[in-house]
């Protein structure tokens, strides 16, 4: 699989959140998001939370060990008490103590993915992906996927632009796809059989699958293309972080070739959950 540098981008992005929070108002902070029931300082206050974490990991310590896990929904249980816990804790700090908080931990967060080996094993693997295993320049590629997404729910609640240009928003993506030939691990196709996703924008781009004897990978380019989903920047990032539903993702997507072929893409989601 081929690399995807990330780890230039997380000290901008970290700035660009932290100019972000502190240009809100008052009333912006309690705006509702498309993260569900989290608020925009709900999501500020998960940042944090995964700062942390990552923290407190890098330090060997686990303050709240998940217990016996025997199943990928044990996992996403796990995270989502965590993720509770924390953000309902955090609704007695004021936005200026979470802005200060966040700044505290950016630059420990940033030194300690600079220090790993790119090639080495992760501590944690990339299952959204289907790896069981994964090297860290792939975990650090979700790391960012993550601090870009949910940052950009907070821009998506007070419209504010500042990181859908490609230098921000196509690593992201990319990361993200790394899920398709996964996603049709089940889907039974003659060998040849190629599925094109297309990002439109100047931000966007193509990645297309192929089957081959029973599996799914990756090609640069394909002489006949089966299916074509084509979509925008703004529908993909929220499509395969649970931002739409599979409805709302079809009233968005343009299928054309083989329909059937499509569905796998509309229900990808590329983050724990």
């Amino acid at each position: 699989m081929e690399m995807i540098a990330t780890l230039h981008l997380f000290e901008p992005v970290e700035q660009k959140l932290i100019e972000l929070l502190k240009s809100l108002e008052p009333a912006d902070w309690n705006k509702p998001t498309v993260a569900g029931l989290w608020t925009v300082k709900d999501i500020a206050a998960h940042l944090l939370d995964t700062s942390v974490r990552t923290l407190a990991l890098f330090k060997n310590f686990s303050g709240d060990p998940p217990g016996q896990v025997s199943s990928y929904q044990d996992i996403v249980s796990y995270l989502n008490r965590l993720n509770a816990d924390w953000v309902k804790a955090m609704k007695r700090v004021s936005p200026d103590t979470l802005i200060a908080f966040l700044q505290l931990v950016q630059k420990p967060m940033i030194d300690y993915y600079h220090s790993l080996d790119l090639h080495a094993h992760a501590l944690f693997s990339v299952a959204w992906a289907g790896e069981s295993e994964s090297k860290n320049w792939f975990h650090i590629a979700r790391e960012y996927t993550e601090r870009w997404h949910h940052q950009q729910q907070i821009r998506d609640a007070v419209h504010q632009d500042g990181i859908m240009s490609r230098e921000f928003f196509y690593p992201m993506i990319d990361t993200l796809l790394r899920a398709l030939p996964h996603n049709y691990r089940n889907t039974n196709a003659p060998d040849g059989t190629c599925v094109q996703v297309h990002i439109t924008g100047s931000a966007g781009g193509t990645w297309i699958i192929q089957s081959h004897s029973g599996k799914w990978g990756f090609i640069e380019a394909a002489p006949a293309i089966t299916t074509t989903l084509t979509f925008d920047p703004d529908t993909a990032w929220k499509l395969f972080t649970k931002a739409l539903t599979q409805e709302q993702a079809e009233a968005n997507v343009k299928i054309t070739g083989t329909q059937a072929l499509g569905a796998p893409v509309l229900k990808m989601v590329a983050v724990m959950g």
